[in-house]
Formats: structure tokens, C-alpha cells, sequence
């Protein structure tokens, strides 16, 4: 089996993306000085560095990468060494143009930034295989070496090309994922519009079309850019694994990033032998801090609940928003603490020391331009130290109690044309369901839907559009041994072919639901809804309703206006030993309170009502014992139960009954016992 945990690395990762190929080698004694002074314990080194390793094709100069690691080493900073295959040199381009990517309407990029490859071209992927070798024979055996990172943010910002390569090598895809081409026909629909196929070879990539193309055919080549740039990195992985055994190879994901949706995560985190993550808060007028949370637990959940390890986020404010606000005084600290809270292995930053130059010189990093006499340089320090208090968590693992159902090719076919409203957003659902379960103090497991969920009291569902016959079928062997479901409108409802399901909606959940959709009834624009309840509870829904007709299931709430009143809005069915909750509309935050709190209370899972809104409460257990992590994201300082007497690790205090935790700050005690 591959090593999953840095080599060498003993406390937990603390640093971030060193580039002192921008800089004069003087200046590289001042880095790694300061980086022992603010507790440095790794470096990501080399990502964007192909073109001063290869200057020219078949020439290398490795002295200066030599000369780095050498040094890194002689100061005890570990190593995670890129393969720096996402930025091909200009002569690359110029010996071969065809391997930057065209774009479905027949443009084709040029050179100039980053991420610009064709995954299907032959010359690309030869020239990376051998810049991958070349690295893996000359450092497999240097002691600063911890850890491999392959590319960099695979899919950002090009993930599909549509070149003639591309035609070629999606045939070729399709001819072995169907084998016939009566099999394609029959998944894509093609008898509708006449758009059958006699081959194969007539088949190109979903371009450009007058008015909207075949969905079946977007989704599979959605499918197959993200295969394609896997086999990329599988094929570097298995040089680096063959060259270098013992050092374990990672990429970096961006699970939580909307802009990164071209990735199947679940399909990628079982390829890399640590699964890392980069995440950046989104300045968007919403709670950050519980994205923060979110993109901690989907990472952690594409581990398989293993430990993973934040490869990258921001000391202070980026560079690509609209606005870029710096973060507050000990929000840097509090971020990082959370993504640890929730199963990171450290906390690294892109970047070191702060660009002068280039496109992201205005993304804040560890050492500011303004150098050592600032407020993030200091936070910084204080950081480091904080971070290397808690290497006891090492290897343990974050504790959830309950699960949300997540798949990335759901979104690929929920988002393609034509659609009942373009105001339904799933991963606006998704974010909703979330924020609900995390005001309740509820830390979440996300599940592919095929996965075994015996081991939660609760499911979720906010947005499921495709869903296979396996999916339908674990979810009714899930309520049916004891579990509660919670199921949002517009899921069940394609096969993973984007064809609806024989029968009525939602296909393949209506038995387990207790109920059929007779027609969907989307809201207009800035249109509200009520919904009441017998107790003469009031909700409030909008974007969407539908015509529910209960087979089994009771009505919880009723439409009172529009086109369906009177039809069930919210309902519950009592299936095997379990129960399963249906919600027709898009409920407000107080409607998902509700509704989730009836949901908690048939799954027996207790209220968190002695926890504040926005305290996070996260344990982490293991071998080396059990770790509450308090997360105070609130102006006030406040006071966590505890359930025994424990001693803080960030502060040497001892905790009985209760930890204080000042406003603003991170508290982690140590449970005796």
C-alpha cells in the first residue's frame, strides 16, 4: 500500500507555496530564517517551475532546485516537490500548438497563463511524463522530500477541449464505455430530432449547435474531460510511485469551489494517496466561515473519512474576487483551526512571500510585502505555534452525525439547458441544507449516494437530480432499516443517462417517498408561497412547487395559495422501520429549520440549544485520545459545556465542565479519560 502521510513529517503541516525562483537566491537564507522563526514545517516547491527545469527541449538545469531542496533540508523543512505539468514552457507551445485547448465554439487558447492543455494531446503527455521522470529519478532518495503534488488545481480553468484530438479520443471513450453504437443510441435518446448515429466515427464533441445539443452527449463529455485529466494523473502517479516508492503523491483539490463543479471528487480521492485541498473564502455577503465548514467536511468525506490536509487558503484577503476584503485580526487563525477541526492535518497558505510580480501579486501571503513588521506576519508567528501545540490530533479522525447525499454528475446534468426554471440552483440547496444542519450544531458527512449510510441516524438530500436505480435502492434500504431521509424537490428524477425514469415522478425515489409529482409548478421570479401546518404553523417557499399526490405518505404541510393549494407541501412517510421526509418548495432558513427539526427528532438526535449560533463545536478521536475543537466565530466571548474535565492544548489550561472561548478565538481541549 502507498504511504498516505508526508515522510518525515512529524508534527502537523505548516507552511505553504514557496517560489524563490522569483526571487535572488540571496533572499532565500532570509526565507528559510523566518520560516523556522514562524514554525514552518513544509513547503510546496517546483509547481510552476517547468520552464527554468527544462530551458529549452531536451535541456535541464536542476542546480537551482538542488541547491533549494539542499537547504530546506539543513533547516528541517520538509518538502512537497510539484511536477510542473500544469504550466508547459512557451517553446512547448510553440513546437506544438494543437495542445492548447480549443473551446466549444472553435477558439483556441493561447499561451500566456496557466492550466491551458489539451489532456488529449500526445506531445503533452509525453513531455510531462518525461519532466515527471526526470524529477522522480533525481529527488527520490533527497531527504527533504515529504510529498509528491501532480499539476495544480486540475479543471481550473480549463477542464474540456474540443479539438480534433479530443473528436478523436472521445470516440474512442465512447466506443469502449458502450461498445455498440445502438447501445449510445438507446442512452443518448437519439431518435429524438433525428439525431441517431450509424457509427461511431460521426460523433464529435458537444460544439457549438444553433439552439440546444443532445444532453446525453454533454454529459457524457463531461465525464470524459474529467476521465481524461485523471488518466493524466494517473500516469504521473505511477511514475512517481514506480521511481520514488515510500513518498506519497497527492493533487490539489478545490472540493467546495462552484467554479471547479467539472470535477467527480468522489472519483479522484480514490486515486491520490492523500487527499489535500485548497479552499478561499468567498466574499459574497454569506457567512464564510460556513462554506469554511463545508468545504472541510465534503474534503474529509472524499477521504473516506481519513485525515487529509489543507494545501492551500489565504492569510488575508485574494486577488480574483470583485472584492477582496483583508480578513479581520484572528479570523487567519480561526480559519485554519476550523479546517483542522474537521479533519485537516495542518494548515498551508498559497504563498510564502508575497509576489511582486504577476498576475496574483495582490494575494496576500505569509510574509506581506510590508515584510515582518505587520499585523499578518505577526498573526502568522502566533499561528505557527499554535498549529505545532496540537500535533498530538495527528491521525485522528473528525466525528459526524449525519450525512448530506452529494454527486458531482448530478450537477453536471441538473445544470445542463433546459430545465423547468432556471431559478432552481442545486448547489444553492445544498448550501442551504448545509447552513441549516450547522445551525443546529450538527457536523456532516457528505455521501456519494451509492455509499453504505447505515452508520447515520439522518440523510439529506437537498438536491439530487440524477439518481441511479442503485442510488433508489440504497436509500430504501436505508429507511427501511430505522433511518430518516430528508428529500428536496426535483431529485430522483434521471438515470445517469439523463433519461427520466419509467413511471411518475420522482422515479426513483416515489416508493421510498410514499408519494408521486403530477406536474411540476415552478414559481415566477420574486413569486412567494405559503405553506401551513395543522398547528397553524406558517412556511414561506418560493422558486418552485408541485402537484404532490400522497401514496402512503401524511401531509405535514399544506399549500395555502397559488396554482397548488391544497396540495401536500411538506410530507412524511413511514417506510420500514424508518421515515422519509419530502419538501415540494424552496423553503426560507426558518422553514429548513423546522422542517429538519421534526426530522432530528424522528432520527433521535438530541438539540444543541446550549450551543450559540455560529460556536462550532467539532471532535476529533483517535488512539491519542478525543479533541473538542470550540470555534467562536461571534463578537462575544462565550462558554462550551463539556461532557468531562480536559486540559487546553492552545493555552496549557486546565477544563472543567465548560471551556471558556474568548470572541473570535479557537479553543481545543484534550478530554482526559
Amino acid at each position: 500500500m502507498p504511504e498516505t502521510t508526508p515522510k518525515g513529517l512529524t508534527r502537523l503541516a505548516f507552511g505553504g507555496d514557496y517560489n524563490p525562483e522569483q526571487w535572488p537566491e540571496t533572499v532565500w537564507q532570509e526565507d528559510v530564517r523566518l520560516m523556522r522563526e514562524a514554525g514552518v514545517t513544509m513547503v510546496s516547491v517546483g509547481i510552476f517551475s517547468w520552464a527554468l527545469l527544462e530551458p529549452s527541449p531536451g535541456a535541464y538545469d536542476f542546480g537551482w532546485l538542488d541547491r533549494l531542496l539542499d537547504l530546506l533540508h539543513e533547516n528541517g523543512i520538509r518538502a512537497d516537490l510539484g511536477t510542473p505539468t500544469v504550466a508547459p514552457p512557451a517553446w512547448f507551445y510553440r513546437a506544438h500548438p494543437e495542445a492548447l485547448p480549443v473551446t466549444a465554439d472553435g477558439t483556441r487558447y493561447e499561451f500566456g497563463s496557466r492550466g491551458a492543455i489539451c489532456h488529449s494531446n500526445a506531445d503533452y503527455r509525453a513531455a510531462a511524463a518525461n519532466i515527471t521522470t526526470r524529477l522522480a529519478t533525481r529527488y527520490a532518495e533527497h531527504p527533504a522530500l515529504a510529498l509528491w503534488h501532480v499539476h495544480n488545481e486540475y479543471g481550473v480553468p480549463v477542464s474540456a477541449c474540443y479539438c480534433e484530438s479530443c473528436a478523436a479520443h472521445f470516440r474512442r471513450w465512447l466506443t469502449d464505455t458502450y461498445g455498440t453504437i445502438d447501445a449510445l443510441n438507446e442512452a443518448w435518446g437519439t431518435a429524438f430530432w433525428g439525431q441517431r448515429y450509424a457509427g461511431f466515427d460521426q460523433i464529435n464533441p458537444p460544439r457549438l449547435t444553433p439552439t440546444v445539443g443532445n444532453p446525453g452527449q454533454a454529459l457524457d463529455h463531461k465525464r470524459f474531460a474529467d476521465a481524461t485529466m485523471r488518466e493524466n494523473f494517473v500516469a504521473e502517479r505511477d511514475i512517481l510511485h514506480r521511481l520514488a516508492p515510500g513518498i506519497p503523491v497527492t493533487t490539489n483539490f478545490m472540493t467546495a469551489l462552484s467554479q471547479c463543479d467539472s470535477v467527480d471528487y468522489w472519483a479522484w480521492g480514490r486515486e491520490v494517496d492523500l487527499v489535500t485541498n485548497d479552499h478561499y473564502l468567498i466574499t459574497d455577503g454569506r457567512r464564510t466561515h460556513v462554506n469554511l465548514a463545508m468545504a472541510a467536511d465534503l474534503t474529509r468525506s472524499v477521504a473516506s473519512g481519513a485525515p487529509w490536509l489543507l494545501l492551500e487558503h489565504s492569510t488575508s484577503g485574494v486577488n480574483w474576487q470583485p472584492h477582496n476584503p483583508a480578513k479581520a485580526p484572528g479570523q487567519m487563525a480561526r480559519n485554519s483551526l476550523a479546517h483542522v477541526a474537521r479533519g485537516s492535518e495542518g494548515a498551508m497558505f498559497f504563498q510564502w512571500r508575497q509576489s511582486r510580480r504577476g498576475a496574483e501579486k495582490f494575494h496576500s501571503s505569509m510574509l506581506p510585502h510590508g515584510g515582518t513588521d505587520t499585523r499578518v506576519w505577526r498573526e502568522v508567528v502566533e499561528l505557527g505555534s499554535s498549529v505545532d501545540s496540537l500535533r498530538s490530533i495527528r491521525g485522528t479522525r473528525t466525528r459526524a452525525d449525519v450525512a448530506v447525499l452529494w454527486d458531482w454528475q448530478s450537477w453536471w446534468a441538473q445544470n445542463l439547458q433546459w430545465r423547468p426554471s432556471e431559478d432552481h440552483d442545486p448547489r444553492e440547496r445544498a448550501d442551504a441544507f448545509y447552513e441549516a444542519l450547522y445551525d443546529r450544531h450538527l457536523t456532516v458527512d457528505f455521501a456519494h449516494p451509492e455509499a453504505d449510510l447505515s452508520a447515520y441516524p439522518l440523510v439529506v438530500v437537498p438536491a439530487l437530480y440524477l439518481m441511479t436505480e442503485a442510488a433508489g435502492n440504497n436509500l430504501e434500504e436505508y429507511v427501511e432499516n430505522g433511518g430518516t431521509l430528508v428529500v428536496s424537490y426535483f431529485s430522483g428524477i434521471v438515470d445517469e443517462h439523463d433519461a427520466v425514469h419509467d413511471g411518475p415522478y420522482p422515479g426513483a425515489l416515489r416508493d421510498v417517498l410514499g408519494l408521486t409529482v403530477e406536474e411540476f409548478s415552478p414559481l415566477l421570479k420574486d413569486d412567494r408561497i405559503r405553506v401551513t401546518g395543522p398547528d397553524g404553523s406558517e412556511l414561506t417557499g418560493d422558486v418552485w412547487s408541485e402537484f404532490v399526490v400522497p401514496r402512503g405518505a401524511e401531509t405535514v404541510w399544506t399549500y395555502a395559495d397559488g396554482l397548488t393549494a391544497g396540495h401536500p407541501a411538506v410530507t412524511r412517510h413511514r417506510f420500514g422501520e424508518g421515515s422519509a421526509w419530502y419538501v415540494s418548495t424552496r423553503l426560507t432558513a426558518q422553514g429548513l429549520d423546522a422542517l429538519l427539526g421534526r426530522a432530528a427528532d424522528d432520527a433521535r438526535i438530541a438539540p444543541r440549544a446550549d450551543l450559540p449560533r455560529d460556536v462550532e463545536v467539532v471532535c476529533r478521536t483517535g488512539e491519542s485520545g478525543t479533541f473538542l475543537f470550540a470555534v467562536n466565530h461571534t463578537a462575544l466571548d462565550t462558554k462550551v459545556p463539556l461532557d468531562a474535565h480536559g486540559t487546553e492544548l492552545l493555552t496549557g489550561e486546565r477544563a472543567a465542565g465548560q471551556v471558556s472561548v474568548p470572541a473570535g478565538a479557537v479553543r481545543v481541549v484534550r478530554l482526559d479519560g
